[in-house]
């Protein structure tokens, strides 16, 4: 993949690269050991001076490996994919990514055996993780720049993401906005709880439809604190359906029902807003 521009004045190419792309430190340094910044069709270095009106150029597409992931084949249900990104629908009963008790049977191992198999060399670059069970599409990076940018994204708070939940019980109001600080549970490298001193979140909550036992509710994130939805879904008294750690077992779904549904985000490429959408998952469609 090739990045473009003109420059508007007189500076140095490592200015030129933060100014014109955004690129971070860390991969222009990379693309400098790779030779694969150029002006005007040159191999240029970071520390020189290019001219106002040069054309700059970045190659940000070569080989690279994932070599501690080991590839899987499985049948990918990919909702969307070009030269940049690789958008899936996650099962649920399934990890992200690779484990000591799942080595070999993450989505992140049929991703490297896909690359394979079309002849990508790449690493592999989750942008979207979920939990386990958690069910929804997850998004690859197919290098490092795209990352980056979509990364920026979040942080920015220009990057949309929808989730679909069944809670347990009716909520108290049809729209609920939590804004509660998230923070690790003290003893514990896995369960996350409400706490002052915790980083921001902030969640919506939004009821679709509602049954004797249950609501199905529209969650949108507002920041990516991990275990957002489910902790601030315990924290409103309404934990998600299934979910062991912040709730109970259900009778209704063996897994927390909780799957996300839709993205929206500017390509880093062509500049226009890409919407993406994925039904539910026949465990919690069958409860709706």
């Amino acid at each position: 993949m090739i990045l473009n521009c003109i420059t508007a004045k007189d500076m140095n190419v490592k200015k030129a690269l933060v100014l014109n792309f955004n690129l971070s430190s860390r991969l222009i340094r990379k693309l400098n050991r790779n030779h694969k910044i150029f002006c005007n069709g040159k191999v240029v270095n970071i520390s020189e001076t290019i001219l106002k009106g040069s054309n700059l150029s970045v190659d940000t597409s070569f080989d690279e490996e994932s070599e501690n992931i080991l590839p899987t084949k499985m049948d990918l249900d990919i909702l969307y994919e070009d030269e940049c990104l690789l958008i899936l629908n996650k099962p649920p009963f399934i990890p992200t990514h690779p484990s000591i008790n799942h080595y070999q049977d993450s989505i992140s191992n049929g991703v490297r055996y896909y690359f394979n198999k079309v002849g990508l060399k790449t690493k592999i670059r989750p942008v979207i993780r979920l939990d386990k069970n958690t069910s929804g599409i997850v998004i690859f990076a197919k290098n490092e720049y795209i990352q980056e940018c979509l990364i920026t994204q979040m942080k920015k708070g220009i990057f949309e993401k929808e989730y679909l939940a069944i809670v347990k019980g009716n909520l108290t109001k049809p729209y609920i906005e939590v804004e509660a600080n998230i923070a690790r549970e003290k003893e514990s490298i896995i369960t996350r709880c409400v706490e002052d001193n915790g980083q921001y979140a902030k969640t919506i909550f939004e009821v679709l439809k509602e049954y004797d036992k249950y609501s199905l509710v529209r969650c949108s994130l507002l920041t990516g604190r991990t275990h957002q939805i489910r902790v601030h879904a315990k924290y409103i008294g309404h934990p998600v359906l299934g979910d062991n750690l912040y709730g109970t077992s259900s009778i209704f779904i063996s897994r927390q029902a909780l799957h996300a549904y839709k993205v929206k985000f500017t390509h880093p490429i062509t500049k226009r807003s890409v919407e993406i959408t994925c039904d539910l998952p026949l465990d919690m469609e069958k409860m709706v």
